[in-house]
């Protein structure tokens, strides 16, 4: 084939040196299709005055809990996305600490009368709940994607696209938790999953159903299920805590059960706070403890032992990606792209590697 294109280009009357040098580079400088990559990389001249019409892009996005830091490196890969692309970025969200549903969808509801919004982002923790505001923002133009808590039933669902990561994913904590114990030689005892489940958060709820269905497989496996007492509630979504006395509440659960070897939170409001109580029982590196997200204190409860391990679920993706898609949605006309953020398990030996760029 080389001595091919070197006959060819002779009759040509190329020289054997361009060919080489052409051949060796790789490079393109135009489509098959005779475009240049330079000019289609542009942005479309009517992109910055989509629907707004002011001459700039503006999305907002909006998260159900901006209080406990979880959504930080959210904000953060929001920005570094809305920078790249020339996006005015609002960044809204619940002051509590906890999950505070209507005070997102009050937050939202203002965002929909604002005249110079192009483009929302939002969480949807409590499916059906987000349903008229989808309605209502389709009505006027306005594109949404979804991060973080994914509703399956969302009006428009397929035409939307979700960033973050799918609930099942707890099943890796879950695992965790079962080879914890196995590893550690614990003869038996409780194993218990506090949540709180009567905020209605369905991705929570899901987690911890997951996590549960996981570390029953993995002690079953083992021979081992007959020794413990696995607790994830009635429903297996979680034994419910005291959302306004958390520490408190899951400390008195785990002196109720006298013998807790093994417990598993859902997200970053009982992870912390089930660190908290072991740490205040003196049970440290006592307990395989595992929980969700990565936050300052989750990371420091890694290190003293009060956490056996928490898993991330890059929330700075959950930022960037929303925020991009919108943006290729509306240059580019690219249909939603949903992004799997999955789960890194974080435990004392790899600690120290995350959180260097907030992006955890």
């Amino acid at each position: 084939m080389k001595t091919l294109a070197i006959a060819t280009a002779l009759v040509a009357g190329v020289s054997l040196g361009s060919v080489a040098a052409h051949a060796q580079s790789g490079a393109l400088s135009k489509a098959v299709g005779g475009y240049s990559f330079e000019d289609a990389a542009k942005e479309a001249p009517d992109t910055k005055n989509f629907n707004s019409k002011d001459g700039k892009l503006t999305f907002a996005i909006i998260t159900h809990t901006a209080g406990n830091g979880f959504f930080d490196p959210t904000y953060v890969g929001a920005k570094a996305a809305a920078n790249a692309f020339g996006i005015n970025l609002i960044t809204l969200g619940s002051e509590a600490p906890v999950d505070d549903i209507p005070r997102e969808i009050e937050i939202i509801n203002q965002v929909i009368n604002d005249p110079t919004i192009d483009g929302v982002i939002m969480t949807t923790p409590q499916s059906g709940a987000y349903d008229d505001i989808v309605k209502k923002l389709e009505a006027k133009g306005i594109p949404v994607a979804t991060t973080n808590s994914f509703d399956p039933n969302l009006a428009s669902r397929s035409k939307i696209s979700h960033t973050g990561q799918d609930a099942g994913a707890a099943a890796i904590g879950g695992e965790a938790l079962a080879q914890c114990l196995i590893k550690n030689d614990v003869k038996g005892g409780s194993i218990i999953f506090p949540s709180t489940t009567t905020l209605g958060n369905v991705e929570v709820n899901n987690r911890i159903t997951a996590a549960f269905q996981a570390t029953v497989k993995a002690l079953n496996a083992a021979g081992k299920l007959k020794d413990f007492k696995v607790d994830a509630g009635p429903q297996n979504i979680g034994i419910d805590v005291d959302k306004d006395n958390i520490v408190g509440s899951i400390v008195t659960l785990i002196e109720s059960r006298k013998d807790v070897v093994g417990a598993f939170a859902a997200n970053g409001f009982v992870t912390p706070a089930l660190g908290d109580a072991i740490s205040q029982l003196k049970l440290n590196g006592k307990v395989c403890a595992f929980g969700f997200d990565l936050g300052p204190k989750q990371q420091e409860q890694i290190r003293t032992g009060a956490l056996t391990g928490s898993l991330g679920q890059q929330p700075f993706l959950q930022g960037f990606w929303p925020v991009a898609q919108l943006y290729l949605q509306i240059d580019r006309g690219i249909s939603a792209a949903n992004l799997d953020t999955r789960a890194q398990l974080v435990t004392k030996d790899s600690v120290d590697k995350v959180g260097k760029r907030f992006e955890n």
